[in-house]
C-alpha cells in the first residue's frame, strides 16, 4: 500500500466531501470503498479511516456524555489590591536603583534586590521577570513621570492632524531628556550597551505602533507631500524620532533640548507634509 505523509481526518473532510461524519460512522465496509469511488484520497493511510471512523462513531453514540469544558476561573480584582500591588512594584524599583547606585549593575542581584525591598524573590520574578525588566522599569519611571503624562493630555484634546504633529517633537524631547539621568547610571553602574540596548530596542518596537495614529491622521487629511506613502511616511517618522538621533545632536554635538525640538519639528513637517 502506498502512503500518503501528513493526511489527517481534517484533509479527508476537506478533499473528500464524500467522505462525511455519517457516512464513516455507518458502515466501515463503506468506508472502505472510497479507496476505489475517491481517487484524490486513495493514497490516504487504512489505519488512519479506522481510527477516525471510531472516533466519530464514539461522538455519534446516543446516551455519550460530552466531555465539559473546565469552568473558567474568576479573577477578583479591587482598589486596594492593585494599590497594594502598585506599591510593591514601586518598592522593588526603589530597592533596585539604590543596589545600582551602591554596588553596580552586577551587584543588582535579584536575591538582593528581593532582600532590599522585603519580599520574597519569587515576587520580583513574578512582577518583572529579570533583571532586564527591573532596567525597564526604572527607565519607563524616568520617561513616563507627570510631564510626559501632562503633555499625552494636552494632545487628546487636539483634533487637527497638523496640530497633533507638533506633540511629536516635544513627546520626543520630554522622553529622552527625561532618561539621561537613569541611563548614565546604568553606564555607570557598569550595564553594557548591547544589554542596554536589549531594553531600548523593545520601547522603539513599542514607539512605532504607537505613532501609527499619528500617520493615519494624516493620511486621512490627505496632508502628505506628493508621492509620499503611508508607509514611508510611517518609517520617516520613526528614524526621526529615534533616541539616538538625539544622543548624537545633544550629548555629542551639544545641542540644547529646545534646538533638538525645533529641528524636529520643522524637519517632520518638511518631510511629511505637503505645501499649504
Amino acid at each position: 500500500m502506498e502512503w500518503a505523509a501528513g493526511c489527517c481526518a481534517a484533509e479527508l473532510r476537506a478533499n473528500a466531501p464524500i467522505a462525511t461524519e455519517n457516512a464513516i460512522g455507518r458502515d466501515f465496509k463503506r468506508n472502505a470503498s472510497i479507496f476505489t469511488t475517491a481517487p484524490h484520497i486513495r493514497y490516504i493511510c487504512l489505519y488512519r479511516i479506522i481510527d477516525y471512523t471510531a472516533n466519530v462513531k464514539k461522538k455519534s453514540t446516543p446516551g455519550s456524555t460530552a466531555k465539559k469544558k473546565p469552568r473558567q476561573k474568576r479573577t477578583y480584582e479591587s482598589p486596594a489590591r492593585q494599590r497594594q500591588a502598585d506599591e510593591t512594584r514601586s518598592r522593588i524599583a526603589a530597592a533596585a536603583r539604590l543596589l545600582l547606585t551602591r554596588n553596580g549593575y552586577a551587584g543588582m542581584t535579584i536575591p538582593a534586590v528581593a532582600a532590599a525591598a522585603g519580599v520574597a524573590v519569587p515576587t520580583v520574578y513574578a512582577i518583572f521577570g529579570s533583571k532586564k525588566g527591573i532596567v525597564a522599569e526604572l527607565l519607563d519611571q524616568a520617561r513616563f513621570g507627570d510631564d510626559y503624562h501632562a503633555l499625552v493630555n494636552e494632545v487628546q484634546q487636539v483634533t487637527a492632524p497638523l496640530e497633533r504633529l507638533t506633540f511629536v517633537s516635544r513627546i520626543a524631547r520630554r522622553v529622552y531628556e527625561s532618561e539621561v539621568p537613569v541611563e548614565d547610571l546604568l553606564r555607570g553602574a557598569g550595564m553594557l550597551a548591547p544589554e542596554l540596548a536589549s531594553v531600548e530596542e523593545e520601547r522603539d518596537c513599542q514607539r512605532y505602533d504607537r505613532q501609527l495614529l499619528v500617520i493615519d491622521a494624516l493620511h486621512k487629511a490627505k496632508l502628505f507631500r506628493p508621492g509620499l506613502t503611508r508607509d514611508t511616511a510611517r518609517d520617516i517618522l520613526w528614524c526621526l524620532t529615534s533616541r539616538d538621533l538625539y544622543r548624537m545632536l545633544v550629548r555629542d554635538r551639544n545641542w540644547t533640548p529646545q534646538q533638538y525640538e525645533t529641528w524636529l519639528n520643522e524637519a517632520l513637517r518638511r518631510e511629511l507634509i505637503k505645501a499649504i
